[in-house]
């Protein structure tokens, strides 16, 4: 265990929290600024879906090698760097004159976001003792839950009120705050490596960009074969992956970890439960502005109760889930959220927003709830070695997740529109789509056991 200065072990904790809040209001402030976003770079708001899942995307990949780049080069290097990384990447996508460019720089921006915020919970785990280190980490994670609220609303009024550059200009201050205080706040961590697994990081990464590219292809007139050949070829590089993980000795993530029943479950579940889930915050503000025409600030706000719901459950959930089970929970939770998203294909007009806001309330609410659970079982039987490398799997399976549930989410309502030639109103009964996922992927959790997850409470 390290020794910290009394300065380090009161303030290093503030460096977690201003990466989380970095990264959690960047991947939030842009959802309401998409649509002028749009109209400014000469493209189509239902066409600028690249410009998050390039960021997530990038996020999935990059996450698992974060470690050890902290451990053969220092976390504090490592973590200082990674903000000037993000901070380019912002600069850069403030100055792009094409959605392509801004794609680009989205990439950049990722590399920085995957290596800043794993690196500074790594910091906090190595630094602090057990019997500190969950009243540190909640303290860090509380602008995971302020930043959600601020995101939508901030972002709104920032595009209506002076320009999307902005969006991502606001990072460079922050940015400048967080290498501030991780220069003077950061230990020199070290760790002794193995060689990473580079075969099977470029296996993964390209298996990724494979199966997110397919949906994208799959929705695209006349491009329907390219979108199969992509998921076929994807499809043998996780065939190929499994064969190379078989013959290491330290692959990138073990196999062994899905001999475990409740990792097995939770890691797929948390998968399909999270495509209709992160395609509901791109979608949204689409439909508010695109088809409603509500300014950008009011779809912030609108927005924002999926974060209050999400708050307000917190003290609740551990009670719940002690109450009635992982099983009941996650099962009996993930039909609710999938009816909530069908509720949403009802709405077709704008004079009924008053009715968003309890639906979005308890929407945000069974969300928290339901990454709660599905992130405890996942880890909860973990042992050693095992608890780091299913940790960053499951990191990385939830922004794949989210890249694939946008992907799918725009390849659905562009496929409506363009090849069935639906109304852009009645395209966005996506939700449909997406709603009866959801509750099909909650019947996955049957397999778990009823005692499963008891001694996590």
């Amino acid at each position: 265990m390290v020794t910290l200065t009394p300065t380090q072990d009161k303030y290093l904790p503030y460096v977690l929290a201003v990466a989380l809040f970095m990264q959690i209001l960047d991947a939030t402030i842009l959802n309401t600024s998409l649509p002028q976003m749009a109209q400014a770079l000469g493209e189509s708001p239902l066409k600028m879906q690249w410009a998050v899942i390039s960021y997530a995307l990038t996020l999935a990949i990059f996450i698992p090698i974060s470690g050890f780049l902290a451990d053969k080069y220092g976390t504090r290097r490592v973590f200082l760097y990674a903000v000037i990384i993000f901070c380019i990447g912002s600069l850069l996508c403030a100055a792009s004159p094409t959605l392509n460019l801004l794609i680009g720089s989205r990439v950049i921006q990722g590399i920085g976001g995957a290596m800043m915020t794993p690196v500074a919970r790594l910091i906090l785990v190595k630094s602090y003792p057990r019997n500190k280190l969950l009243t540190v980490m909640n303290f860090a994670v509380i602008p995971a839950l302020i930043a959600p609220l601020v995101g939508p609303v901030l972002g709104g009024y920032i595009v209506q009120y002076t320009s999307w550059h902005w969006i991502f200009l606001i990072n460079i201050p922050m940015g400048i705050f967080g290498f501030i205080m991780g220069k003077k706040l950061v230990p020199a961590l070290f760790e002794d490596t193995k060689r990473l697994d580079w075969t099977g990081f470029a296996l993964f990464a390209a298996a990724a960009c494979g199966f997110t590219l397919a949906v994208e292809f799959g929705s695209q007139t006349g491009r329907g074969f390219y979108g199969l050949l992509l998921a076929l070829g994807a499809s043998i590089l996780i065939g190929a992956y499994v064969w190379h993980a078989k013959r290491r000795a330290a692959p990138l993530f073990p196999l062994s970890l899905f001999n475990i029943r409740t990792f097995r479950i939770g890691i797929t579940g948390n998968l399909f439960t999270r495509l209709g889930i992160s395609a509901v915050p791109f979608l949204l503000p689409l439909l508010l502005q695109v088809v409603f025409e509500y300014s950008p600030s009011q779809a912030g706000w609108l927005l924002a109760p999926i974060a209050v719901g999400a708050i307000g459950i917190k003290p609740w959930v551990s009670k719940i889930i002690q109450r009635f089970s992982y099983r009941k929970v996650l099962v009996a939770n993930t039909f609710l959220i999938g009816l909530l998203i069908i509720v949403l294909a009802q709405f077709n007009d704008a004079a009924n927003w008053i009715w968003f806001i309890p639906i979005l309330t308890v929407m945000g609410a069974c969300n928290s709830m339901q990454f709660s659970a599905m992130n405890t079982i996942t880890i909860g039987d973990l042992e050693g070695a095992q608890t780091s490398s299913g940790n960053s799997l499951m990191a990385v399976n939830q922004q794949l997740a989210i890249s694939f549930g946008i992907a799918f989410g725009a390849a659905v309502l562009n496929l409506l529109r363009e090849r069935f030639e639906l109304d852009t109103l009645v395209a966005f009964q996506t939700y449909w789509i997406l709603g009866i996922l959801t509750i099909l992927s909650g019947l996955y959790f049957l397999r778990l056991k009823p005692e499963d997850g008891r001694g996590l409470y």
